[in-house]
């Protein structure tokens, strides 16, 4: 067993775990430093790189299915905005994209990015800006149908300017449900990240108009100091 010089054991219980110290590099900003030391020490990124995903962002996507069961095995899923491709990777496990389980549905998993995406097994990736006159079709034609689910884990660029940035991700949210509503089939699916803020108001009254059930949910794996939430829309009605 290894001891320190003063003869102390440096194993078994009572250890501390260590954490990651950051110096303050020239030209670098404070607030960068602690984004970094943050990083580094964040238990869901070092879960993210050992299970082979691309993002801690995964885990949250993990999370909201466990609690409200859309990512089911036969699904077609839809992921707008998908880079860096974690929710890619936990939709293809959970759909049965690659028809890993021969006694489930083998499931579709559509990714969709203004910029160019890494290949994922199991997804087709496009790049394709779903703002676009014509992306409401190109997606139900490659998916030869409509969508069980259409989800999204877009930001808006930051302002810097919280209720400014506020609002650009509510109108993106807004814009991403439209995009749902022609893509959707009957009993569809819709979960997209928003930012607490107070104008949240209007999307979900334009959710409940379409959707039998609407919830927001702030899953474990969001840092408890981030604003971020997420809005579950299941049982879709309808465009309204």
């Amino acid at each position: 067993m290894a001891k320190t010089p003063s003869g102390k054991n440096t194993s078994g219980r009572g250890q501390r775990d260590l954490k990651v110290k950051v110096k303050t590099a020239r030209g670098r900003k404070l607030s960068s430093t602690r984004w970094l030391q943050r990083q580094l020490n964040d238990p869901y990124v070092k879960r993210a790189q050992s299970e082979g995903y691309r993002g801690r962002a995964a885990f949250k996507i993990m999370e909201l299915d466990d609690k409200y069961r859309f990512l089911v095995p036969g699904a077609r899923v839809v992921d707008l905005g998908c880079a860096p491709g974690g929710w890619c990777q936990v939709a293809v496990k959970r759909c049965n994209a690659l028809g890993e389980r021969t006694d489930k549905k083998i499931g579709r998993v559509l990714g969709i990015d203004l910029q160019e995406v890494e290949p994922i097994p199991g997804a087709e990736l496009h790049q394709l800006d779903f703002l676009a006159d014509d992306a409401d079709e190109l997606v139900k034609g490659w998916l030869g149908g409509k969508a069980d689910v259409v989800m999204s884990d877009m930001a808006a660029a930051s302002s810097g300017h919280k209720q400014t940035d506020h609002l650009r991700i509510i109108t993106l949210c807004e814009t991403a449900a439209h995009f749902a509503f022609d893509v959707l089939e009957e009993g569809g699916t819709f979960v997209a990240k928003v930012l607490a803020g107070g104008a949240e108001g209007e999307l979900q009254k334009l959710l409940k108009t379409a959707f039998t059930k609407v919830a927001n949910v702030k899953p474990p794996s969001s840092r408890s100091d981030s604003s971020e939430k997420f809005v579950i829309a299941q049982g879709f009605r309808g465009a309204p």
